[in-house]
């Protein structure tokens, strides 16, 4: 009976927000939302929804706990400093106008370091940048672009000047936040645009079904053009990736082949 109620659950929420909570690993997520429905005293799943239903505010917590929101600047800055070093300047050669998309973005951490990135490189203004992810409060977040000092800790001593300090926090120059195009999108779900030049996924797809994560390596290989790059997390090594028409060039870089 337990396992019919979260499976019937699980059903409902797709229906109401389509997000599919099937193509994640289950054992992690079902013991994430055991404890946010224990939290509020509901016995069962069925009576979880219910509240879910009928209250907005629970259900924005529901899914600001469902989604992984954990980023910083220059999260393994080995793997930035190949981005900045060889990369990104190699995509410029190829493209003066490169088109790129940092998914699931969480709070922003991301795209504001490629961002910089490009911008020390002078092509900030002749690029695309979009920026999305499935929570739309942490998309909020982003956009204000106001961080704790401690998300800091690895940004480069040359790459301060991109911060305003007010107290505590530092907000990212506005600069940096025009540049950038934050949407809301689903990467079990929606279309995704392309062609990308380079598309940065990080730390997200651990979380995925090994199924899950097969549909959206081929759909990330289909958006970038031919020769463009897919950036994964330190955790995400993609085995095989020629069955998904990519190429290991360094470690966690994979590029489209033709």
């Amino acid at each position: 009976m337990e396992d019919q109620d979260f499976a019937l659950f699980i059903a409902r929420i797709k229906e109401k927000t389509a997000i599919d909570l099937s193509q994640y690993k289950e054992a992690q997520m079902k013991r994430r939302l055991t404890t946010l429905r224990m939290k509020h005293g509901y016995t069962t799943f069925k009576a979880y929804w219910d509240a879910l239903n009928s209250t907005p505010r629970l259900l924005d917590e529901f899914l600001d706990r469902m989604t992984i929101n954990v980023s910083e600047f220059w999260r393994n800055p080995t793997r930035w400093a190949a981005l900045e070093k060889r990369f990104l300047p190699e995509i410029l050669k190829e493209n003066r106008n490169p088109k790129i998309w940092s998914a699931a973005c969480s709070t922003g951490e991301e795209p504001y370091t490629i961002a910089m990135i490009l911008d020390k490189l002078g092509a900030l203004e002749r690029s695309s940048l979009l920026a999305t992810d499935l929570d739309a409060g942490v998309l909020a977040k982003a956009a204000n672009g106001e961080y704790l000092d401690r998300s800091l800790k690895d940004v480069p001593k040359g790459y301060i000047e991109y911060f305003n300090q007010r107290s505590n926090n530092f907000i990212v120059s506005d600069k940096l936040k025009r540049a950038i195009r934050f949407k809301q999108h689903n990467l079990l779900h929606d279309r995704f645009e392309g062609p990308f030049d380079l598309i940065v996924c990080r730390n997200v797809m651990i979380y995925f079904t090994d199924e899950a994560k097969q549909v959206l390596y081929h759909n990330f290989a289909k958006a970038l053009r031919p020769g463009g790059l897919l950036f994964v997390g330190s955790t995400e090594q993609i085995f095989s990736p020629s069955q998904y028409d990519l190429e290991t060039v360094e470690t966690f870089f994979y590029r489209r082949t033709p």
